[in-house]
């Protein structure tokens, strides 16, 4: 069983091992130097490439949260999670969104900067937490109403997604195509939009339209 984590990197397994461990011990670090109490530890297991297994624990208030494919997400108190099918009282029209960037995006990308600068005008809030898992477990839970990433770091995105997905996310690429997440997949094809099913086209038609001057993304998605 191979296992990969992001602070010690890849330890292998046998030869053709299919299952795959993800750690992120400390999600969050920038926000803990700074003494910023926002920070996760996420773990997910991958079977042929995807995730079957997420968990997602915050340190701070001592809550776990954790999802299986196929078997819903599951809360602190072993309540079973399921997205509302409709926005929050005042938030039809100004949903409250996450953003997520790899370590890789630079100041200089454009693509990024009008996305994230198209999201805000249509959002009430647009969250950059700097730990993406935080996020992830704020929308299974229906805190928020969506989450964007661009260039998303694949260790920590199996686990929040998985438990979004099964709590009743959408997820999408960001030019709408299907999403399929897989860790054997480069990042520029993990650009993704996650949300309620009812927000979901809104986010797509904003996420689809923000092209660079020659009618392509920065990244091929």
């Amino acid at each position: 069983m191979r296992i990969i984590a992001e602070e010690s990197g890849v330890l292998d397994g046998a030869p053709g091992e299919e299952m795959v461990w993800l750690v992120d011990p400390l999600d969050g670090t920038n926000n803990v130097a700074i003494g910023m109490a926002v920070y996760a530890v996420g773990l997910a297991l991958c079977a042929r490439a995807e995730p079957v297994l997420g968990v997602v624990h915050d340190p701070v208030s001592g809550r776990t949260w954790s999802a299986i494919r196929g078997k819903g997400t599951l809360g602190p108190e072993g309540e079973t999670l399921t997205l509302p099918d409709r926005p929050r009282p005042g938030r039809k029209n100004n949903p409250v969104l996450a953003w997520t960037q790899g370590h890789q995006v630079k100041s200089s990308d454009l693509a990024a900067s009008a996305l994230r600068m198209a999201l805000e005008k249509q959002s009430a809030r647009v969250l950059q937490l700097w730990a993406p898992l935080v996020a992830w477990a704020m929308l299974a839970r229906g805190d928020i109403d969506g989450i964007v990433g661009y260039l998303p770091e694949i260790v920590d995105l199996p686990a929040g997604a998985l438990l979004a997905a099964e709590a009743g996310a959408e997820l999408r690429r960001l030019d709408g195509g299907p999403y399929e997440l897989g860790i054997d997949r480069p990042a520029s094809e993990l650009g993704f939009v996650a949300a309620r099913p009812d927000l979901l086209d809104r986010l797509l038609e904003t996420t689809t339209s923000i092209a660079m001057p020659d009618g392509s993304f920065h990244v091929a998605f």
